[in-house]
């Protein structure tokens, strides 16, 4: 086992070891089983780290949080109380979860993140800022919140960065980071992390970001496109949620989402599926944090196969065991289709994307079709499975929903 260790620090030696970090963010990486800095980490990590502004295209699940948090990580003071970097993030969950991944690079080095966001106590997230808080990661409006309540001191806050800003744009909250930013030092480092870049997102990194800022973007190639098998189906709105059965029945995914446009939708597919004896739960904003944190422990341990959501769940959400996503709505913005697929096909895996088109989604679909697909890429239309071969697949279904999905090691298992 020791060897082994050794051998995995020896590994590391020449990768994360080689931007010249230091010894505890290093064996932190270790422990973490981050051996091989992914494309992305590659060429961020030394531009941050000297302290550059730097403006990144590169889609879900490359790597970004650990390409900014490294940097972040590594420039912390210990010694300084107030915070030195803020994280903007479109929700709750990707603050809660890019806390957990800072916490734990920074582990060894006593690095203290917190994370603020809405539906949650102010007061102890304003207790828990009057502590010693290294980087303070939030969604934009309980951020602004905070500055103006004067419960967030950003005097020394020497690094900011935006995280999925194209979402943050979608979700209309760029007056309220436009509003952070004035709140800050002018002397910092800006990164700005995005999946897309839209004119909005462009225009924001020339105002607020350095004249001569790096600019990064990933293109695709064959190690770093997710490996997603995509397709779609006809359907009448009338049937759509025996069909929904039907097609998982046959699939029978290890893992699965299914995303949904509205909370209602959520709650009768749902509803639908739990009847029929699916291990399954739900994701929207109109429930309450506690709520939704738990739905996400069960899905990522496997207690549950199914989680029906609608968009709030699509970014940031890291779990590498999602064998299928289907879209029961063809989302209402077409950057969302990039944004809920890139759910599966992770970590080198393959994934199945299957959507849902109605007779009222076929001009949405075709905008997502014009936008999403360049003739390399392959669409498939499938079609209905019959009877015969939906009985058929009934007894593999009903043995697989009855047994529980082997849980996946923690990647801070061996740093606790």
């Amino acid at each position: 086992m020791e060897r082994r260790k050794r051998k995995q620090e020896n590994i590391i030696k020449q990768s994360f070891e080689t931007f010249g970090l230091s010894p505890e963010i290093v064996k932190a990486l270790t422990r973490l089983r981050y051996f091989k800095p992914t494309a992305v980490q590659e060429t961020v990590i030394p531009l941050a780290l000297e302290r550059q502004d730097v403006l990144v295209e590169s889609q879900t699940g490359s790597g970004k949080t650990v390409a900014f948090g490294i940097p972040l990580c590594e420039q912390v003071e210990w010694e300084e109380n107030k915070p030195q970097a803020l994280i903007l993030v479109p929700t709750r969950e990707l603050a809660l979860q890019v806390k957990n991944d800072l916490m734990n690079i920074g582990r060894l080095k006593r690095i203290k993140v917190t994370a603020v966001f809405g539906k949650a106590s102010f007061k102890t997230q304003k207790s828990e800022l009057k502590q010693k808080s290294h980087i303070v990661v939030g969604t934009p409006g309980r951020m602004l919140e905070h500055l103006r309540e004067g419960t967030l001191v950003v005097d020394e806050v020497s690094s900011l960065v935006l995280d999925e800003a194209d979402e943050m744009l979608n979700m209309g909250f760029i007056d309220q980071v436009e509003d952070i930013i004035e709140h800050l030092p002018t002397e910092r480092q800006t990164m700005l992390f995005s999946a897309t870049m839209p004119p909005k997102i462009e225009e924001l990194a020339s105002f607020y970001m350095s004249p001569d800022r790096a600019s990064v973007k990933m293109e695709q190639s064959e190690a770093n496109t997710p490996k997603i098998l995509h397709s779609y189906i006809n359907v009448d709105e009338a049937g759509k949620e025996k069909r929904l059965l039907d097609l998982l029945t046959v699939e029978n995914p290890d893992a699965c989402i299914i995303f949904c446009n509205t909370k209602d939708a959520v709650d009768a597919v749902e509803k639908h599926l739990n009847k029929a004896g699916l291990p399954i739960d739900k994701l929207h904003g109109g429930m309450d944090q506690d709520d939704r944190l738990a739905v996400m422990d069960d899905f990522r341990s496997g207690k549950l196969r199914y989680l029906v959501a609608t968009d709030v769940a699509a970014r940031g959400i890291d779990i590498d065991n999602v064998t299928h996503v289907i879209n029961y709505d063809v989302p209402f913005e077409k950057e969302s289709y990039t944004h809920r697929t890139g759910r599966t096909g992770r970590a080198g895996k393959t994934g199945l994307a299957l959507t849902m088109v109605s007779q009222t989604d076929e001009r949405r679909w075709q905008d997502i079709r014009d936008y999403a697909f360049s003739d390399s890429q392959e669409l498939t239309e499938v079609f209905a499975p019959n009877e015969r071969l939906v009985n058929r697949s009934k007894a593999a279904f009903e043995k697989k929903i009855n047994t529980r999905v082997k849980p996946k090691i923690a990647r801070n298992k061996e740093l606790n």
